[in-house]
């Protein structure tokens, strides 16, 4: 095992098509930093363009498709304190001709922005100024990474504003320190990238951002050899989660709820009639992003029902 420290000077907006900044091996270590969506960095200074400049990609050495890379995310931090997010809702989230709400009509620039302040001792995330009689708004500091994955398939490059079965901006506010996340690895040396960093974030990210800032970021690698997924997994102390991306929300719940179905076959040897009445009643979805081109839904299972089953 190694440990690699990797401070970046060049930041992608896209997924695969890249050439490896650095190439690691199964068990390493990597210590880095993003910037945040807007590309500044620690010293709020523009170090590239967004949408979600990415460090990375990561070289994984004998990774080849048909495996599966875990990234277990060790430490997230925020390396700045401030941050910033939109103010409005996204009009999607919202009914049509919202009528109190007419600044939704117009398109939101990068500069309709607010300005959050994080106290890292208190562990809170605060607005800088809010209008005079308005209510005040503190919000735990709950650090998460709106954007990674690996390259995706047929030598693609695709932007950081979407996502799809190899990960990308999934915006899952699960994605915090203590996840592990598991990743189809569709091209040579899996080529993992990581970075659009959030203080805090509502389930949806309903105003097309979290509070924005740029990280620091601890992970751990492993090469899991001919273990096949179609779409991205996590696995906490308490539960597993299957992740689906596409359009419409409905999409992304059936790639979910199929990816759930075919972990619990594939590594607990489950039947189809076990599984249907385990997920049937005990499933849980999480909302995870509606705002970017593809949306995003996660399916939970609490490992306690999987008590007393062998895992393959």
């Amino acid at each position: 095992m190694a440990i690699h420290r990797f401070v970046p000077s060049v930041f992608h907006n896209v997924l695969g098509g890249r050439a490896p900044v650095l190439s690691i091996a199964s068990g390493d270590i990597v210590e880095t930093e993003t910037v945040d969506a807007h590309g500044q960095d620690s010293q709020e200074l523009v170090r590239a363009e967004g949408p979600n400049p990415l460090t990375g990609p990561f070289e994984v050495r004998g990774a080849v498709p048909g495996d599966c890379l875990s990234i277990r995310l060790l430490s997230i931090e925020p390396n700045r304190e401030r941050c910033w997010t939109r103010p409005l809702l996204a009009p999607n989230v919202l009914d049509q001709g919202a009528e109190s709400f007419p600044e939704l009509a117009r398109s939101p620039s990068v500069t309709d922005v607010e300005l959050w302040t994080i106290d890292p001792a208190a562990g809170t995330v605060s607005p800088i100024g809010l209008p005079d009689g308005a209510v005040p708004i503190e919000v735990a500091l709950a650090p998460m990474l709106g954007c990674l994955g690996c390259a995706p398939p047929g030598g693609q490059a695709i932007s950081t504003a979407t996502s799809g079965e190899y990960g990308g901006n999934m915006d899952w506010n699960g994605a915090r320190a203590g996840m592990t996340l598991l990743f189809p690895v569709f091209m040579p040396g899996a080529m993992f990238a990581l970075g659009d960093g959030h203080a805090t974030q509502s389930d949806g990210e309903i105003c097309g951002t979290g509070t924005e800032v740029s990280m620091r970021v601890r992970f751990a690698v492993e090469l899991i050899k001919g273990k096949s997924i179609a779409w991205p997994h996590a696995e906490d102390n308490d539960h597993l989660y299957t992740i689906g991306n596409a359009r419409p929300l409905e999409d992304a719940l059936r790639h979910a709820t199929t990816e759930m179905a075919e972990w619990l076959s594939s590594d607990w040897g489950l039947s189809a009639r076990h599984i249907g009445l385990l997920l049937g009643q005990t499933a849980r979805y999480e909302v995870a992003n509606i705002f970017d081109p593809a949306y995003t839904i996660v399916c939970r299972l609490s490992k306690r029902h999987l008590d007393g089953a062998h895992r393959a």
